[in-house]
């Protein structure tokens, strides 16, 4: 099972000079396609117990849009495993224009990761 969500990112999001996103907004994202996995395989948000590998691999700007690929890759009875993909689609380009962007063909992977969910006590198959 696969979800993919796209979303722009704002001056909100920026935490660092530059208008630099930090990697905790992606990690967020990544959560919340945790959540719509979860929701669509058990009928429940379940719990994110924890990343066994997270990598940032390209900056995120406010402006950039990005989109997040989750995929469960197994489910045991109390857990379920998924990995995560985060590519920046299209890229702002604000030293041209402050509305100026570009979209990324090929995208950019920017962050990648796997972890684990719980599946909440009702939900447990034991």
């Amino acid at each position: 099972m696969k979800v993919i969500l796209r979303t722009r990112m704002s001056n909100a999001d920026a935490h660092y000079g530059g208008n630099l996103v930090d990697g905790a907004r992606i990690m967020g994202l990544f959560g919340d396609a945790a959540t719509e996995l979860l929701i669509r395989n058990d009928g429940d948000e379940g719990l994110f117990r924890a990343y066994d590998q997270v990598d940032f691999l390209a900056p995120v700007y406010a402006g950039d849009f990005l989109e997040v690929h989750a995929e469960l890759v197994s489910s045991g009875n109390t857990s379920r495993k998924m990995t995560f993909a985060c590519y920046k689609v299209i890229e702002a380009l604000p030293n041209i224009n402050p509305s100026a962007a570009q979209v990324l063909e090929p995208p950019l992977l920017v962050a990648s990761a796997s972890g684990t969910c719980i599946v909440p006590k009702a939900l447990q198959r034991l």
